[in-house]
């Protein structure tokens, strides 16, 4: 009885694995576009200055629990680069997100970052 169930378990574990990884693969470059859209002001004017709890630092450190590995912030490194491409005239300003809101992310964000360098 036990012997139909096992496969099913297996089954069952490998859809876990896999959709884990596609759901953190989902957690795209434009999910991290549409969280640093809360920081728009300050990217787009300078002001406010992003505090500790603003919607801009709380999105920063969502961004910051998907650094936790080496590819993951090479992925987000190549996500910043990206809007650091799209925004270049506000690439100063993305820059100092993080450090503004006191996030690690494991890379400078810079616009001359080699994102394939990452440790």
């Amino acid at each position: 009885m036990m012997r139909p169930f096992f496969p099913v378990v297996s089954l069952f574990l490998l859809l876990s694995a896999i959709c884990s990884a596609t759901v953190q693969n989902a957690a795209d470059c434009a999910a991290v576009g549409t969280l640093i859209s809360s920081c728009t002001e300050f990217v787009n004017y300078g002001f406010p200055d992003p505090i500790p709890g603003s919607p801009c630092c709380d999105a920063m450190t969502v961004i910051g629990t998907y650094s936790d590995s080496l590819e993951k912030r090479r992925w987000l490194c190549d996500c910043f680069m990206d809007l650091i491409n799209l925004y270049n005239s506000n690439a100063t300003a993305i820059s100092t997100l993080s450090g503004f809101c006191g996030v690690v992310l494991g890379f400078t964000i810079d616009p001359n970052t080699d994102c394939n360098f990452i440790q």
